[in-house]
Order: C-alpha cells, then structure tokens, then sequence
C-alpha cells in the first residue's frame, strides 16, 4: 500500500527505524510520527556516559534529529506531541499537542506503536515527583540530571535499583564526586543474574566505595519543601540529595485500554512474528511489546535497544509490503560499573527450574589474557546447561577489561543450540594479548561436560 498513510507513535528506535526502512522502499508514502518529547533516534544506553561526563553534550546520542527526518527524509515528524487514545474500530488516534495543549484525533491506513517503556514506580509511594527524583529512560530526563547535578552540586547520591540502570547510575555518581548508596529489595545486585554471580559483583561493587542496603524496599520519601532529603526503606531512612529510581522498565501501553489491541506479559503488546497485533493494519515494535525466549518458548518482557531496533526494522519491511521475522531473543546484557563488566545471557537457575529442566552448571575462574602477558584480568565465568543433551541453555560472566563481550560466544551458542562439546570444538581465536590458549567460555565447557 505505497499510497496509504502511515502513523507511527513514538519517535525512538523502533520507531524511527521502521520509519525510515518504510521510506527507503516507498519514497512517496506518507509518513506521520508523534513524538512525547523533543528528540528523535537517541541513545537512551548512553544517557548514564552523558551523566558521568565521558560523553561530552547531550547531542552526540542523538543519530538523526527531527529536522533531519522532516527535511531529508521527507518523514512528517510531530515532536511534543502525546497519543492519548487508539480507536481501532475508526481506524484514527487521538492526541495532544503539548505546546498548544490543543487534542486532535488523526486517521491512518497503517498504524506502528513504538512507545518504548517508561520507570517502573509502584503506586503507592508518593514524592517522585520531587525536583530532585529522577527516572532515567529518556534523554530529557538524562538533561535534567546533568543540570541538576550542575547546578545543585550534590554531595549525596541514592541509587533505588541494583539492575542495569542502577548500577550504571552508580557509576556515574561516584565519577561525578558522590558518596554513593544504592538500595535493592533482592539479595544481591543484578537479578538477572543466579544469586551466586549477583554475590560477585555486590562484593565489587563495596569495593568501589558504593553502600548497598540489600534486602530493603523502597516505602517512601523524606520531603522537604520540593525536595526529598531522605529514602525511606523498610529498615531505615538513608540522606539524599539527589534520588535515581533504576527499579525497572514497564511497557508504555495504558493509552491503549480500550483500543482492542490485545496485552500479555507485564501489559506489553501481543505480537506474532511479523511484530503484527491482533488487530488489522496495526503493528509494534520496541519496549512496549512482548518477546518470544528462545530458550523457554515463552514470552517474556525484555526492554533493549538491540531487540528495539531489530524489532522496528522487521515491523517496517512488513508494513512495506516485504516479509520479514523477528525469531525471538536470548536476553543477552551487558553492565560496566567502573572497572568492572558484567554480562548475560539465556536462562537462570530460578528459570530452568521453573520450567522443570533438569541441569547442570558450573563456574570457573581465569584471565582475560595469557597469565603472563601484561594486564591479564581475573573473568568468571557460569554455564548452565541441559543434564542429557548436554545444550547450553544460559551463561553469566564477570571480569575486568575484556571480559564481556566474549558473552557473544555463549549468545550464539543459547541461539542456535549448540551443545558443550560444540562449544569446545569451536575455532576460537588466539593469542596471548587477547586470551589463554583455551578461551575462558571453552574451559567453562571443558569442566562442565564431566558432569554430562
């Protein structure tokens, strides 16, 4: 349908990658996007580097600014613009322009939700919206830290949240001069990770200088005028001045009640392959939609910017008329807190037996390099994988530099199911700058195929 009239909500990775594959093929093809905020196409992964100060301004995160895709790309880009309601039946969205605090409701042939998700905070806690409580999820809230650290100068920094988010939030407060706490209601850090490896990195955390208060939840604030001079948890009230809520991601789908487009996991879209709803003429892609794991063959809610992309170009090749699949993911991360990285991916213990999968695993210690090259870092490695087969079902790494992406190799081993010996006989490269002899993952593989 090159001449019907596409209408995408939100204007981010998905969004704008459907977008833009949508005009390669069809140059004529109207093309409308409504964007909440002021950016199109940034790096929300890289707001914590802008915060820290190792990327410089705001703007080296943005790819393609609005009036790039207006003028070069011919997409009709309406920043501050807010979609308030879908009515599938009529076929047309209702929105809010911000800036004139004017609604409208706009009429499509095609329609693409792309709304990424938003800061999980729990109802019932009220002072998020004090001057000095900060989400992180998009590059305006990613300015306004800046500013406010610029302008404020902190001294004291709480971190409510030990995932992704959290710890490299952690990060950049301690490179900005902060004293450092962070609360987590699991415990360990790192629930993506088996307790075991989350242990490992809470300990390099402490090492940083970072106070963990695990096994706390967050219950409220201490408000004084605007602003929250305390987080209350369950056991204690720590001072603040300046408060980073990484407590998790939620898909960004409440406007859609009553549209008729179906919900599952944590209130994500349904989507088949073709990132197509339930609905006629009306697909998803990114953070607001739900993912088939690989490994489980069940949905699951994972927000990255990986899938996000992926998942909005195969969203535009279909829309365009072409075919294109999204096969699913594995959850493959990745995490640096100052030294140290951290990365996953597959399942987990609690996951595995869950699903009634009968295991084995291991984990092992070695160096990022040959022992006596120069620089050679301590990396951890775990394996899990299937008691019979003998396939790898999940792999969780920590180390220093040069040990995170090597969880590239297990990804792609979780992906195509390989087994342990498969992993061993792979032709993995060689030389004592960049490895032992046996690469870390296969010496993993090497002491976990005994126990097959």
């Amino acid at each position: 349908m090159p001449n019907s009239k596409l209408v995408i909500i939100g204007g981010d990775a998905a969004g704008m990658s459907a977008a833009s594959k949508v005009r390669r093929d069809h140059p004529d093809k109207e093309i409308i996007v409504f964007e909440k905020s002021h950016y199109t196409s940034y790096s929300a992964c890289g707001i914590p580097y802008f915060i820290s100060g190792e990327v410089a301004t705001s703007e080296e995160l943005v790819r393609r600014s609005p009036e790039e895709f207006r003028n070069k790309y011919k997409i009709d880009v309406r920043t501050m613009h807010r979609v308030l309601e879908v009515d599938t039946d009529n076929k047309r969205i209702k929105v809010l322009n911000k800036e004139q605090d004017t609604e409208f409701w706009q009429e499509y042939d095609q329609l693409l939700i792309a709304t990424g998700g938003k800061p999980y905070c729990p109802e019932h806690i009220t002072g998020y919206d004090a001057e000095n409580v900060f989400g992180v999820s998009t590059l305006k809230s990613g300015i306004k830290i800046e500013q406010y650290i610029r302008d404020f100068k902190p001294k004291k920094a709480v971190i409510v949240g030990g995932g992704y988010i959290g710890l490299e939030m952690a990060e950049a407060m301690l490179i900005r001069g902060m004293e450092v706490s962070l609360i987590n209601r699991q415990e360990q850090v790192m629930p993506t990770l088996d307790p075991d490896m989350g242990v490992v990195v809470s300990n390099a955390i402490r090492d940083l200088g970072v106070t963990l208060y695990l096994n706390e939840e967050l219950t409220g604030f201490k408000i004084e005028g605007n602003k929250a001079t305390g987080v209350i948890t369950n056991n204690r009230t720590i001072d603040a001045d300046i408060v980073i809520l990484g407590i998790g991601s939620a898909p960004n789908t409440a406007f859609l009640k009553g549209s008729k487009i179906a919900l599952g996991v944590k209130d994500a879209i349904k989507v088949n392959a073709q990132m197509l709803t339930n609905v006629p003429d009306v697909w998803a892609a990114g953070d607001c939609t739900e993912t088939l794991n690989l490994v489980s063959k069940q949905h699951f809610y994972v927000a990255l910017g990986t899938v996000a992309n992926k998942t909005g170009l195969v969203a535009g090749t279909n829309i365009s008329g072409q075919n294109a699949i999204f096969p699913g993911a594995v959850g493959t991360a990745v995490c640096k807190i100052c030294k140290y990285e951290v990365a996953r991916t597959g399942l987990q213990e609690r996951e595995l037996k869950a699903l009634n999968i009968e295991y084995v695993t291991t984990t092992i210690t070695s160096k990022t390099r040959a022992d006596y090259y120069p620089g050679a870092k301590d990396i951890c490695v775990k394996l899990l994988a299937e008691k019979n087969s003998g396939r790898l079902l999940g792999g969780q790494i920590l180390g220093e530099e040069g040990a995170a992406k090597r969880i590239d190799v297990l990804a792609t081993a979780v992906t195509h199911n390989l087994t342990l010996q498969n992993i061993i006989d792979l032709d993995l490269s060689y030389a004592p700058p960049f490895s032992p002899v046996w690469d870390p993952v296969q010496t993993a593989a090497r002491s976990l195929i005994k126990k097959i």
